[in-house]
């Protein structure tokens, strides 16, 4: 690890006088604007711009990345508030990630860097074999944007390496929104991950995120399990996560529904490349509508899955999420045959497992069926949670026998 270095060429973020350190102390990651006096020198510091955090008491937390524009004026970077942001630092942090993943997997296709859970506050890094994605979605990493990259070029031997800025927290970061090829070239054709038994097609590119969503793999599996010669609809299946796994599981058919043409154009590659054509098919239109439409049509399936964007992204809309989260319930609900099984998914850290739960269980019973809960899923293990912060906990996967 690298050595420490004196501090006193560090500007300092302090704490508020009554605000409560110890939870910095025992592990939380984040310093909110109004915990922290942020007088004109502190407003005035570059966003990125490394500090000493302290107490009320002058006494040093730890080292923090600082932005005045962001209502996470500071990230905790290193217990040490003396540590030198460099390449060895940054290298321990990968290299100690990567391992895990190497132990978890056995191709190279899965989330590398969780953000605060692996020690990089605010950065996301997917890997697709040789080719990685990060969004950098702190104003720190923006600004060691380079050391980041020449770093995963080295350590972990990647050739192609994509800057993804379409991430939400960018903007309340201050940051741009501008893509580029950081090193070697952008793929001109979707790349092909294999996941499950399934092959899905990632758009690097031009798609959600960063292509993929790795995250909800146990899940997936899950589902595959339950799917032998069974009727599948996939709801707000992007490139037919649950859809392709529950054929690549012996599923009779699956049905994946998208407002996305081109997310289920690459469903359908996926579809073809694991010689199950025959038994896929896609419906393009409003998730909402496509349901009520296939009530309409007295449709029914033995396993049907839905996994929605986040409809409480903040504690703002919480409330309008959760009449979400339940309205899905009870559109769903009825086309699941006796004795089938249905998935509700959430990816909404405001919305916690018991909210998401209780909207979910009302929606169910609101359309008339009985509900009994069979699994509930977490994200996979490349996407580990920091128990101090909640919001690392996001997603929920609930399954019932109805």
């Amino acid at each position: 690890m690298t050595a420490s270095s004196p501090t006193s060429d560090r500007p300092v973020l302090r704490m508020r006088p009554k605000t409560d350190a110890r939870r910095i102390r025992h592990g939380f990651p984040w310093v909110y604007a109004n915990e922290v006096v942020l007088d004109r020198r502190t407003k005035a510091l570059a966003p990125g711009t490394l500090a000493v955090l302290e107490d009320a008491n002058r006494s040093p937390l730890g080292l923090v990345a600082i932005n005045p524009l962001s209502k996470i004026v500071g990230r905790v970077l290193d217990r040490d508030p003396a540590m030198q942001v460099n390449r060895d630092w940054v290298a321990a942090r990968v290299s100690r990630a990567l391992a895990l993943r190497e132990r978890l997997f056995d191709a190279p296709f899965y989330r590398l860097i969780h953000a605060e859970a692996d020690g990089l506050p605010g950065v996301i890094i997917d890997r697709f074999g040789d080719l990685a994605v990060i969004q950098p979605n702190a104003a720190w990493a923006e600004a060691h944007l380079d050391l980041l990259a020449s770093v995963l070029l080295e350590v972990v031997g990647v050739s192609h390496l994509i800057k993804n800025a379409s991430g939400r927290t960018r903007a309340l970061e201050g940051l741009d929104d501008q893509t580029e090829v950081l090193a070697g070239q952008m793929p001109q054709a979707p790349i092909p991950v294999p996941m499950n038994g399934a092959t899905y097609m990632a758009d690097v590119a031009g798609g959600q995120k960063t292509g993929l969503f790795f995250d909800q793999r146990p899940n997936h599996a899950f589902a595959q399990s339950v799917a032998q010669g069974a009727r599948v609809l996939d709801v707000f299946s992007h490139v037919g996560g649950f859809g392709l796994a529950a054929l690549a599981g012996g599923a009779g058919h699956a049905t994946c529904v998208d407002g996305s043409a081109a997310a289920l154009d690459l469903a359908g590659q996926g579809a073809v490349a694991m010689g199950v054509s025959d038994r896929f098919a896609a419906r393009q239109g409003d998730a909402f509508d496509v349901l009520s439409a296939l009530q309409e049509e007295e449709a029914q399936f033995d396993v049907v899955v839905c996994d929605p964007p986040a409809f409480a992204p903040s504690k703002q809309a919480l409330d309008a999420g959760l009449r979400a989260y339940e309205r899905i319930a009870r559109l769903a609900a009825p086309l699941v045959a006796e004795g089938g099984i249905l998935g509700l998914c959430s990816c909404s850290h405001a919305a916690d497992l018991s909210k998401f739960r209780t909207a979910s269980v009302r929606g169910i019973g609101r359309a008339g069926r009985a509900p009994a809960l069979l699994h509930t899923g977490f994200a996979g293990p490349d996407h580990p949670q920091l128990p101090q912060l909640a919001e690392s906990g996001y997603l929920k996967a609930l399954f019932f026998r109805l």
